[in-house]
C-alpha cells in the first residue's frame, strides 16, 4: 500500500512564498535584483530578475561618469581630483538630472551610486511620487543622450532605499569599498537638497498662486546658489563651456575623457 501524501494548505503555501519573496530563502527570485534593481551576475544569474512593467522608480544605468572612477580606470590621465571640484561636478550633474525629470512629476528621491562595480557604477535611481510620472519620464528619455552617451532607462523594483543602501558606508566603516554589493549613495549638500526638494509641499497646501511664487523664488535661489558655489573659479576651470544654450561638462573636466583644462567641449548634452 502506498501512503497518501499529506495535503498542503494552498493558502498557507501562498503565504509562505510571499513571506520569503526577494529574500535569501527565495530560491527562485534574485534577492539582489529585488533590493537594488541590479545584480552582479546580470543575465547569467541563476535566479529570476522580475522586471516591473510599472513602478514609481526608474533606473538610468551607468549614467553618471565619475571623474574619480575615470582616474582609477586610467591612472595616467590628467584628471582634476580636488574634492571641491569633484563635488561641484557631481552637484551640477545632479541638478541637471533633477530639473529635467521634474518636468514629468514630483520627485521623491534621486540617488546616484558611488560604487565602482560594473552593475552599479554610475547608476541613477529616480523615485517619483506617482507611477504615471515615472512612465512619462521613461518614455521621454527613450532615444535621448546625455554627455554624448545614450540613456539606458528602465523601471526599477526599488522603492525603499533603506533596504538597498550600505549602512556601513553611511557610517564610514564599509571595508568592501566601491565593490560592495549594496548602494553607496553619493551625498549632495544640504543647501542644494533644500533648493531642489524644497519646492514640494504637501498637496493639500498647494494652490496655483503659491506654486507660481515658489517657482519664481526657486529660480532666483538656484541662480544665487550656483553663483556662490562656482564663484570666481568658473572662468578658470570651465572657460567657454556653454554652447547653444546647453551646459558644458559639469565641473569643467574638459572633453570626453574628463581631461583637465577649460575650453569648449565637444560633449553633446541632450538635456
Amino acid at each position: 500500500h502506498t501512503r497518501a501524501r499529506p495535503r498542503r494548505d494552498p493558502d498557507a503555501m501562498a503565504e509562505h512564498l510571499a513571506s520569503i519573496f526577494g529574500t535569501e530563502k527565495d530560491r527562485v527570485n534574485c534577492p539582489f535584483y529585488f533590493k537594488i534593481g541590479a545584480c552582479r551576475h546580470g543575465e547569467r544569474c541563476s535566479r529570476l530578475h522580475n522586471k516591473p512593467t510599472l513602478s514609481q522608480t526608474i533606473l538610468m544605468t551607468n549614467l553618471y561618469q565619475s571623474p574619480t572612477a575615470a582616474a582609477i580606470a586610467n591612472p595616467s590621465a590628467q584628471i582634476n581630483t580636488d574634492p571641491r571640484a569633484l563635488q561641484e561636478h557631481f552637484e551640477d550633474f545632479y541638478e541637471d538630472i533633477f530639473e529635467e525629470l521634474a518636468k514629468y512629476g514630483e520627485i521623491e528621491g534621486l540617488n546616484v551610486c558611488d560604487n565602482t562595480s560594473d552593475h552599479l557604477i554610475g547608476n541613477v535611481y529616480v523615485k517619483f511620487r506617482e507611477e504615471e510620472s515615472a512612465l512619462a519620464a521613461l518614455n521621454a528619455l527613450s532615444g535621448r543622450f546625455y554627455s554624448g552617451r545614450p540613456i539606458l532607462c528602465e523601471f526599477s523594483p526599488v522603492t525603499d532605499f533603506r533596504e538597498s543602501t550600505c549602512r556601513q558606508y553611511e557610517e564610514n566603516t564599509c571595508n568592501r569599498g566601491g565593490y560592495c554589493n549594496f548602494m553607496h549613495l553619493k551625498p549632495i549638500s544640504r543647501n542644494l537638497r533644500k533648493i531642489l526638494f524644497g519646492r514640494y509641499k504637501r498637496r493639500d497646501d498647494r494652490d496655483d498662486r503659491g506654486r507660481d511664487d515658489r517657482d519664481d523664488r526657486g529660480r532666483d535661489d538656484r541662480r544665487d546658489d550656483r553663483g556662490r558655489r562656482r564663484g570666481d573659479s568658473r572662468d578658470g576651470r570651465r572657460g567657454d563651456s556653454r554652447d547653444g544654450g546647453r551646459r558644458g561638462p559639469p565641473g569643467g573636466y574638459g572633453d570626453r575623457g574628463y581631461g583637465g583644462g577649460g575650453g569648449r567641449s565637444d560633449i553633446c548634452y541632450d538635456f
